[in-house]
């Protein structure tokens, strides 16, 4: 049954479609590439330069308190800037590009035929578990993502798809599968990287109504930066984690650019898609990252079997907001 979710998955991402063009194309001269090394796998353009790393194995020596590694750091400018953090001081668990929430239930249906005719028509046994690396709501001992497969499907001189697969599992149990694509390209000074999450609860999954969680860019802090949308530079008060109703209104997109103390400026942005449930924006100016949040306005809730998708357009830029890029890169991404 579980191997059969899989590959509905697979498919839902477009592995279907996209195995056509297979391993030969991966491995042209003048493509993508996608290298082993000790922390994961770097994909780097025809050219040699590093787009990110999709993180696998904990650093030996590290800051980052999660369990969890599962995540993409560094992620880089076409000039090679690096835009995310990974354990920063202000927050250990906090890594680079991922999808987390920190408090989830997992509920299987309880058998009460022991307790006679009485019984209660229906209960659940619930398992909770903070997959954020927080620990204030939910438990995180035993609680982690394993990755069990990054792959390159297909690359080009224009464009490159990974495929990564990742077990979320509790007390050494799998709670959920997640089958993720990252289909990248350069356009310019920026890097188009969109990102397609399939989640698949094994059991009923019950995402708890938080301020912040889930798809989260967390970006550098070195230097001076500020948020925009279309509109220019965001001047609302900053989200606090215990008031879901303090987050940033829903938008197309926000961005975040820094000017490095080195005097450089770089950024990134995150397109939501249309189809995702909705958002509001937990972007506090003092923890530096970008996280639309989808269950700031009620719980999410997921049947067994069922999947929930979700579909982000990370931009990734030299030079400060690049409002009109954004724009269009929006207005095609709604239709993609």
């Amino acid at each position: 049954m579980r191997h059969s979710r899989i590959f509905v998955a697979w498919a839902v991402v477009g592995v279907v479609a996209l195995a056509a063009r297979g391993a030969e194309a991966a491995g042209a001269e003048g493509a993508y590439t996608l290298e082993p090394d000790i922390h994961g796998v770097v994909l780097k353009t025809p050219d040699g330069r590093v787009v990110f790393r999709y993180m696998t194995e904990k650093p030996e020596k590290t800051n980052l308190a999660a369990n969890s590694v599962c995540c993409f750091h560094p992620v880089n400018t076409p000039s090679g800037e690096r835009v995310t953090d990974l354990a920063p001081g202000d927050h250990h668990h906090h890594r680079g590009v991922f999808l987390a929430w920190h408090t989830t239930e997992f509920r299987e249906e309880a058998d009460l035929s022991a307790l006679g005719p009485t019984a209660p028509p229906h209960a659940w046994n619930i398992r909770r578990g903070d997959f954020w690396g927080w620990g204030q709501y939910a438990p995180t001992e035993g609680v982690v993502i394993e990755n069990r497969e990054v792959k390159l499907l297909a690359a080009d001189a224009d464009q490159a798809t990974v495929l990564i697969q990742n077990a979320w599992r509790i007390g050494g149990s799998t709670m959920m599968d997640e089958l993720a694509s990252a289909e990248v390209r350069q356009q310019g000074d920026l890097f188009v990287i969109d990102l397609d999450y399939q989640l698949m609860p094994v059991f009923d999954l019950v995402l708890n109504r938080t301020a912040f969680g889930g798809f989260c860019v967390r970006a550098r802090n070195d230097g001076e930066s500020y948020y925009a949308t279309a509109e220019g530079k965001v001047e609302l008060a900053d989200p606090h984690y215990s008031d879901p109703e303090l987050n940033w209104p829903a938008s197309d997109w926000y961005d975040y650019t820094i000017e490095l103390r080195g005097g450089k400026t770089v950024g990134a942005a995150v397109i939501e898609h249309r189809k995702n449930r909705a958002s509001t924006w937990h972007n506090p100016r003092y923890v530096w990252m970008i996280n639309p949040c989808i269950v700031a306005e009620k719980p999410v809730e997921v049947k067994a079997g069922a999947a929930l998708a979700l579909r982000y357009r990370l931009v990734v830029h030299d030079g400060p907001t690049p409002t009109e890029a954004l724009e269009k890169l929006t207005a095609e991404y709604r239709d993609k």
